[in-house]
């Protein structure tokens, strides 16, 4: 009896706080994280669940931390999971910094950040 007790609550608080723990995560990126690429055009992030534009942000610093000129961010026409966010201008040679936070439709919110080079 005592062992069915304690597998009761453990299966209760695990079946608790799988709802709780569940977070948007990048799943993919492009640029990858830890890339040397040619100058990309755009940003192109792929998260686990689906993403609200509006309360969500990415911001990029290049070479020596300065701020890096982005569009909008938005979401792709096909998946919700995935948005886009153009460059300004070709990001010149250096190492650059994308920091993240996104709201998911669920009303979670989470952040994270990478990084890539644009070679020379």
């Amino acid at each position: 009896m005592r062992n069915t007790l304690v597998v009761a609550a453990a299966v209760a608080a695990l079946a608790l706080a799988g709802p709780a723990a569940a977070h948007a995560r990048l799943i993919a990126g492009a640029p990858k994280a830890g890339a040397t690429v040619a100058a990309p055009k755009e940003l192109r992030l792929q998260y686990s669940e689906t993403i609200v534009p509006a309360d969500s942000s990415v911001t990029v610093a290049g070479p020596g931390g300065a701020a890096v000129a982005t569009g909008k961010l938005t979401l792709d026409a096909k998946d919700k999971r995935v948005v886009h966010v153009l460059f300004a201008t070709a990001p010149a040679p250096g190492a650059y910094k994308v920091s993240w936070k996104m709201k998911t439709a669920d009303g979670h919110a989470t952040d994270g950040a990478f990084a890539f080079t644009v070679k020379p």
